[in-house]
């Protein structure tokens, strides 16, 4: 029994976690697109940045004249730890004869009171899956260009970028391998043909459509910390099962391999992708006076219906145990009656997620409140109530969701699941400064409060972003009458702790747990780190 809870678990947990990581919590959300935006916190609707307009504000658009391109790299360092603790009086489960640590008197679980540490980044490439990169910083690049006829009204653009982009690794005995050992998770706008017009001294507006790709993929080891496989390791030790025998044979046999809640099942790897995800931005500026500007712009949503492959390659004590399980007597009839695993080695096949890439709407203004200093405010709402739940199809029936159903009826079917999330819809705050130190140059600064969507009874070492603040500085140089240079320097950092049995995305102990638990009793504090350093050169041709 212990393994149709699991297994529904960590299937859609890894996807859930991984999609909810990435897809930002307020987290990668305008993290990777502009060094101009990120020095002043993203505070740029009213002031959008060069070609990137086509994100920020496609009404801005109207800002460039003749033809310009636009060449973008951000240069990313990402720092992921998480510490995990046995807390006081910890006894998982209340079951005497478990494994005990003879240096705390404590059950042992091998990655309590130890430290996961990551700085290597993955990205997805379609048909590969997760790539990973060599060691240190990564270089994301975007690009674009923009054509204004002579006399014309109208602004026409068109940019390659990456609206988020998250993914890391881990070494393969990193504690935190078990959420996860590696994964990856993307969306890439490949075509943005926007327009920007030109109604008046005071009105422009902007429409565009953006093509994307969006991919997901994971890699991560797994474990079943709860109650039913703590039961079973007892009832191993019992039937002295290292001696090879099976005492109760053949109407019971529960020595066919080794398993326990803190030993490994497999290992689990997962793709899933869109190749064709289309939204549309609408944009506005207003600006009455010379020093001061209003901007709005609006990004759709997206539903989505991500494609895949999944595979699970199970340890030899793991299969081993069910195949003996079923061997014997009263095992078959359980089996039959509960629809308990057969023991397969491997189980492989194809898996689909439906998925809404959320709405977003920001607005703001610029003010020149001295003709050497302008400030800019903003204020931004992105609609991750859509992430409710997520929904999984698979191409065929399996063992593991036929059992999940006994226990959740209402979630799961022979060949799909639903994974209840319960995110929540966030306004986050940007503001920046900019100090014209000259006709040339441009010295910049700023902030953004970035609140997160993820529940704190959802929380998890996957993602492990929370709350967060983006702090900014940087620079803007006119080369020459043609050109432009932008750089930034940009640090975030959100830590989070989650109390033992709070949040049943990663420590909850109960019989009942809806969702994985690899680290079911453990009190947990991670760490998110983040530092972007970004160049952008725009220039006529």
């Amino acid at each position: 029994m212990g393994n149709f809870s699991h297994k529904r678990k960590v299937l859609a947990a890894l996807v859930a976690a991984s999609i909810s990581g990435g897809a930002d919590a307020q987290l990668a959300q305008n993290l990777t697109i502009h060094p101009k935006a990120l020095a002043l916190g993203n505070a740029v609707t009213a002031d959008p940045p060069g070609m990137m307009a086509i994100h920020y504000n496609p009404a801005g658009l109207t800002k460039l004249d003749d033809r310009q391109l636009e060449v973008n790299l951000l240069n990313v360092y990402l720092d992921i730890d998480a510490d995990f603790f046995a807390p006081e009086g910890y006894e998982i489960f209340g079951i005497d004869g478990l494994e005990i640590d003879p240096a705390t008197g404590k059950q042992k679980d091998p990655v309590a009171n130890t430290h996961s540490h990551t700085n290597n980044l993955a990205i997805f490439v379609p048909g590969y899956g997760i790539l990973r990169m060599p060691p240190g910083p990564g270089v994301l690049p975007s690009t674009g260009i923009s054509i204004n006829p002579p006399g014309s009204k109208l602004t026409f653009g068109n940019a390659f970028y990456l609206p988020f982009a998250a993914g890391y690794y881990r070494d393969k005995d990193d504690p935190g391998r078990y959420q996860a050992q590696a994964n990856a998770l993307q969306r890439v706008t490949y075509l943005s043909p926007t327009v920007g017009y030109e109604i008046n001294d005071e009105w422009s507006v902007g429409a565009g459509i953006h093509l994307s790709h969006m991919g997901v993929a994971a890699d991560q080891f797994m474990r079943a910390p709860n109650m039913l496989l703590g039961v079973a390791e007892i009832l191993q030790d019992a039937f002295n099962c290292e001696s090879g025998n099976e005492p109760l044979a053949p109407w019971i046999a529960l020595c066919g391999g080794n398993i326990g809640p803190w030993d490994d099942i497999g290992a689990l790897s997962i793709q899933v992708q869109e190749t064709i995800s289309p939204t549309y931005t609408l944009g506005v500026m207003w600006e009455p006076t010379d020093w001061f500007t209003w901007g709005a712009s609006y990004s759709s949503e997206a539903d989505m219906n991500l494609k895949g492959t999944f595979e699970i390659q199970y340890t030899e004590d793991w299969s081993g145990f069910w195949q003996g399980l079923n061997s014997s007597v009263l095992g078959a009839i359980s089996a039959a009656i509960l629809s308990l695993p057969s023991g397969a080695p491997r189980e492989a096949g194809n898996v689909s997620l439906d998925l809404v890439y959320p709405q977003h709407f920001q607005t703001g203004i610029s003010v020149d409140v001295h003709p050497k200093l302008t400030l800019n405010a903003d204020i931004g709402w992105t609609d991750y109530a859509q992430w409710d739940a997520f929904e999984f199809t698979f191409d065929r029936n399996l063992e593991f969701l036929s059992a999940a159903r006994i226990l959740s009826p209402d979630n799961a079917t022979p060949n799909s699941l639903r994974l209840p999330l319960g995110f929540t819809s966030q306004w986050n705050w940007g503001f920046g400064a900019e100090f014209h130190a000259s006709s040339r140059l441009d010295l910049r600064a700023g902030v953004e409060i970035r609140d997160s969507a993820i529940p704190g009874d959802q929380m998890q070492v996957l993602a492990p972003l929370g709350g967060a603040k983006l702090y900014s500085v940087g620079m803007g140089y006119r080369w020459d009458r043609d050109t432009e240079v932008d750089l930034n320097l940009s640090y975030m950092q959100s830590i989070e702790t989650i109390p033992a049995d709070t949040s049943c995305n990663v420590n909850c102990d109960n019989l009942t747990n809806i969702i994985y638990n690899p680290y079911a009793g453990l009190d947990i504090k991670t760490s998110f780190r983040v530092v972007i350093a970004g160049l952008s050169f725009r220039t006529k041709f």
